[in-house]
């Protein structure tokens, strides 16, 4: 097993203010990420099946659902991260439930939840959910919303690619996959208020996101 917390700077708000109704209500500094050794698996970004995820509860709290861990990692991988069959994960299907609970709770995410996932597609979203629960918002712009996650998890994978072991290559794949998303998001959704995904659409755009979020996360030490 491996453990790495990953750095997940501050971001700047990238959209309308009317987005969130308490932008940044918990900092966020850092997720721990536990991972089978043998290395990350290198899969596509695909928005319909994030598999092998979960949030694990670092203790129980019955405020938000549960499942079993293990149904969510597999069993090989609960076993590689000495997780037996009574440990529980936020139920997948609760992570809005999970966004206004711990905003209502005040209740920091860092102290909730540990993460556990073998695979960069899983990373990938959830890292979008890591945003989402320290940024509340009413969830009425859907695009908008989005948005900023998906730049977050673009930008905190672009800071953590060392660790995570995801070649700058591989990289640009997530980020091309996740302007793609977004496109067809808005296409759904014309009337948002939502600013053109310039951020998206440049991969130096977003490093120089996660550039200026670790220096400033480095000088707030």
């Amino acid at each position: 097993m491996r453990t790495v917390h990953l750095a997940t700077p501050p971001l700047p708000l990238l959209v309308g203010a009317e987005t969130f109704d308490d932008f940044s209500w918990c900092e966020s500094a850092a997720l721990e990420w536990r991972t089978p050794a043998e290395g990350i698996v290198l899969n596509a970004l695909d928005d319909e099946l994030p598999l092998r995820m979960a949030f694990i509860f670092r203790a129980p709290w019955s405020v938000l659902p549960a499942e079993r861990a293990w149904l969510h990692t597999g069993r090989d991988q609960a076993r590689a991260l000495g997780l037996d069959d009574t440990v529980e994960c936020l139920a997948p299907y609760a992570i809005d439930d999970a966004t206004d609970l711990l905003w209502e709770h005040r209740r920091p995410p860092a102290r909730t939840f540990w993460l556990a996932t073998d695979n960069v597609n899983a990373l990938y979203w959830a890292l979008h959910d890591w945003a989402h629960y320290h940024n509340h918002g009413p969830f009425t712009d859907r695009p908008a919303t989005e948005l900023q996650c998906d730049a977050a998890a673009l930008a905190w994978l672009w800071i953590n690619r060392g660790p995570v072991g995801l070649p700058d290559a591989h990289w640009e794949l997530l980020r091309e996959g996740a302007y793609d998303n977004h496109l067809r998001l808005r296409a759904k959704e014309p009337d948002t208020r939502c600013p053109a995904p310039a951020v998206l659409a440049s991969p130096a755009r977003l490093r120089a996101l996660a550039d200026d979020a670790t220096t400033r996360a480095a000088r707030a030490r």
